[in-house]
């Protein structure tokens, strides 16, 4: 993989992003990603030309749709074309409908969503945004451990507060060391990876409701600034500064 440092993007260009209780959806212009490793599945769309996908190893994977899992590092590469991607946190029911959406797996990113040819349109509000992430990963139920279900819940109830392994297990009536097993098994990602998305989905809700990023960082259980601004950059391959700069507008339908 080249690591490449992304520049600033066009002042010219808008976007929007969308955050819901267990997922996000952005929609705009070409995102000049850095390598990244999320917490979450990511659901990538090149509306205007297929995308490319590389990976440590040096593999390259071309497609107008790719579903990347949790904990992968890759860079996503738009070449110009505008963009739509999904964050499903791996405990929502949509998550796994998106994933029986793709045949083809290479490497464990899938291609080719079987929906792609009517999700190349770009959302510019909230009814179509909820269309869109409707034909992407339509609502089902999805059967998770309910002491895990539980466990998450504290979680997003709570971001700001770090309940340690130990005492989630214990409220699980778990060991610490079969909890974390099995949360990972259940929810597809880490407890402090998925910590640290809640976070992040707490922190753009904050801002979208006016707080400024000082305020935003704290309520939402970050160190400083600093410190969400540099978890923001590992998870999504850009600075917040960067996304801001696209004139992105926080929506929470």
């Amino acid at each position: 993989m080249v690591l490449e440092v992304a520049p600033p993007l066009p002042q010219t260009c808008s976007s929007s992003i969308w955050l819901w209780p267990g997922q996000a959806l952005f929609a705009g212009p070409s995102l000049d990603l850095a390598p990244h490793s999320g917490s979450v599945w990511c659901l990538a769309v090149g509306v205007d030309r297929p995308l490319t996908v590389l990976t440590p190893d040096g593999t390259t994977r071309e497609a107008h749709s790719v579903l990347i899992p949790p904990r992968l590092t890759h860079q996503l590469v738009c070449h110009g074309g505008r963009l739509v991607s999904a964050y499903l946190e791996p405990t929502a029911d949509r998550a796994e409908s998106c994933r029986r959406a793709f045949s083809t797996w290479v490497d464990g990113i899938g291609v080719h969503h079987a929906a792609e040819e009517h999700l190349t349109f770009v959302p510019g509000d909230d009814q179509s945004a909820c269309l869109w992430l409707d034909l992407a990963a339509p609502a089902t139920e999805h059967v998770i451990d309910p002491r895990i279900v539980l466990a998450a819940a504290r979680i997003r109830a709570e971001p700001a507060v770090t309940l340690s392994s130990r005492e989630l297990a214990a409220e699980a009536g778990l060991s610490e060391s079969r909890f974390l097993h099995l949360f990972r098994d259940e929810v597809g990602t880490s407890l402090r990876r998925y910590r640290l998305w809640v976070r992040l989905l707490a922190a753009g809700a904050a801002i979208s409701s006016g707080k400024n990023l000082t305020t935003a960082a704290v309520d939402s259980g970050f160190a400083s600034p600093s410190h969400l601004a540099d978890r923001f950059k590992a998870t999504f391959g850009l600075s917040a500064t960067q996304l801001l700069g696209t004139d992105a507008t926080l929506r929470t339908p």
